[in-house]
């Protein structure tokens, strides 16, 4: 039995933005969430998926801005918002975007992503369950943190039944 309960997020996918297109991105009471970035890679080819961030605190257009490596190149944008029937606090909404920025890091592993490719916080992102519509481009339609805390509840059983 799983110890947390599930949360259903929906993310609404829109896209692709240039990087001149980004100053439409800027309302500060609409425009934050988590964005995508599409370009060339010299290993992966492409038009591949090479980061993923959160414009949490600022709107989309500031936080991408302020990636001047972005700026200098000709890159894709996508934009994701968290959608719903009722809006969260502040506090509540923050943390779920910062969670599912986590999650989705960790489970596409993005090119130029450092943080949460190789771990993740199963308090954080295992009781979360996403589901990207609209133009995610090559994000999975669904993702789950409950992998995670399956396993660890497995492990657990695990040790409880060979204790002896």
């Amino acid at each position: 039995m799983l110890k947390y309960q599930i949360v259903n997020l929906e993310l609404k996918w829109e896209g692709p933005f240039r990087i001149e297109d980004l100053r439409s991105l800027n309302n500060y009471e609409t425009d934050y969430g988590i964005y995508q970035i599409y370009g060339n890679h010299l290993v992966y080819g492409e038009n591949v998926l090479l980061y993923i961030g959160q414009a949490n605190e600022q709107t989309f257009y500031t936080r991408i801005t302020q990636h001047s490596y972005w700026l200098e190149n000709h890159f894709i944008i996508y934009i994701g918002r968290l959608s719903g029937q009722v809006t969260p606090s502040h506090e509540i909404w923050h943390d779920k975007i910062s969670a599912v920025e986590q999650l989705l890091i960790h489970i596409h592993a993005p090119a130029y992503n450092t943080a949460n490719i190789n771990s993740v916080n199963i308090d954080k992102v295992g009781h979360l369950h996403i589901l990207n519509v609209g133009k995610y481009k090559s994000l999975l339609p669904e993702v789950s943190g409950t992998r995670w805390l399956r396993e660890e509840e497995m492990l657990t059983e695990d040790v409880y039944r060979y204790k002896g």
